[in-house]
Order: structure tokens, then C-alpha cells, then sequence
């Protein structure tokens, strides 16, 4: 029988973080600022929060249709 492994919200808020990152990476932003919401949702203090703002900031100003379909 498998050990169930306990993971700390700060663990889970850091894997979701670098899901986002490399969602971003591959150019899948709104994919990136879903993981980013829900990192910082976890754990404010995390970098996603900043990573979010930053990636809004980029949307905001070169897909300005993206948020206006």
C-alpha cells in the first residue's frame, strides 16, 4: 500500500507557480494566470502574484482583444 505523501500549501501553491510558468513558456498565457490565481489564492505571498500583474500588464498591452472577444 502506497504512503500518502502530506503536502504543505506552500507546496502546493510553488507547484501550481511553476505550472504557470511553464504554461507561459509555451506562449499559454491564459492557462499561466489560471495557475498564477490559483497559486496566490494558496499562498499570497507567493510569486505568482507578481508573475499574475506582470503577465496582465503584457496582455494588456498587445492583446487588447483578448479580454474583449
Amino acid at each position: 500500500m502506497k504512503r500518502e505523501e502530506h503536502v504543505s500549501v506552500q507546496e502546493q501553491a510553488e507547484a501550481l507557480y511553476k505550472k504557470g510558468n511553464e504554461c507561459r513558456k509555451r506562449g499559454s498565457f491564459h492557462e499561466a494566470i489560471n495557475y498564477y490565481i490559483e497559486a496566490a489564492r494558496l499562498n499570497p505571498d507567493s510569486p505568482a502574484v507578481e508573475a499574475k500583474k506582470m503577465l496582465d500588464d503584457i496582455m494588456a498591452f498587445y492583446c487588447k482583444d483578448m479580454y474583449n472577444p
